[in-house]
């Protein structure tokens, strides 16, 4: 047995070893891989659940409904107004652990009503790389992260699912919009909402991987390295400086460093 087998294995006897699960489902690799997974190891009694909310593409929600329609799992549309939380609007360095509190304890009454013994969510093993304050809530709430237990890393996902036929094995990672957002820097619809047709409108032009960073009226585009020649021809650069500056951008800047998970998060400390 090979060291992905025995990953696969150990995450198996992990979800084998709870009664009843709801699972906290964006949509996204990670957590779809991890639904699927439970879905086969305990049937019936694994329920999925999906926060819709401003802080979220749109995208993701349409995804989740259509992946739990094919996986034939119950599946609960939970509406979270993120931005109703003052503290969560000021964006604090520790704002993922308000929204992951408020969101996850939620999802502790669902699975009291439901008579549900367990909360999984799909945080993987690199996910212990980037700053994530998120994290202290799940400890606090109890919840579970199989995928970092059986120790899966995103590229242990992206092969597993492959091979299991998940539509989501290449989807480029996606995170909240507010992460687009820098700390301090208040949150509000406008700006989520910006950000998120900016995204979609990169994507439209064959850009799979991006990051719209937001700095009021500037813009710090993130994409693959590879797809740098491609934002730069003239006619798609052109392009996106007439698209982002009717939204609201008066610069409009290309990050050389290219997409990174957890940018926002490289002056955390200093200062």
């Amino acid at each position: 047995m090979n060291s992905l087998e025995k990953k696969l294995d150990k995450l198996k006897n992990i979800l084998k070893g709870l009664d009843s699960v709801i699972v906290a489902f964006s949509g996204g690799v990670d957590s779809a891989f991890l639904l699927k997974t439970a879905r086969d190891a305990l049937g019936e009694r694994v329920i999925a659940v999906t926060a819709d909310s401003e802080i979220h593409p749109a995208f993701e929600l349409k995804d989740a409904k259509k992946l739990t329609r094919k996986l034939g799992v119950k599946h609960i549309v939970l509406t979270v107004k993120a931005l109703s939380n003052p503290a969560f609007v000021k964006n604090p360095k520790n704002k993922c652990y308000i929204c992951k509190k408020y969101l996850f304890s939620k999802l502790k009454k669902i699975a009291k009503e439901k008579g549900i013994h367990h909360i999984l969510e799909g945080s993987n093993y690199d996910d212990l790389g980037d700053f994530r304050p998120g994290m202290k809530a799940l400890l606090e709430l109890d919840v579970k992260s199989p995928l970092l237990q059986a120790k899966l890393i995103k590229a242990d996902i992206r092969k597993l699912s492959k091979k299991e036929g998940l539509p989501t094995w290449n989807k480029p990672s996606c995170a909240c919009l507010a992460s687009r957002i820098p700390y301090g820097a208040e949150i509000t619809l406008a700006k989520l909402k910006r950000i998120e047709k900016s995204e979609e409108f990169l994507k439209s032009l064959g850009l799979k991987q991006v990051r719209v960073r937001n700095y009021d009226n500037l813009a710090r585009i993130e994409v693959l390295k590879k797809d740098m020649p491609l934002i730069l021809k003239e006619k798609i650069r052109t392009k996106i400086i007439e698209k982002l500056s009717k939204l609201g951008y008066h610069y409009i800047t290309l990050d050389l460093e290219g997409y990174r998970t957890g940018s926002m998060n490289k002056n955390l400390g200093k200062g």
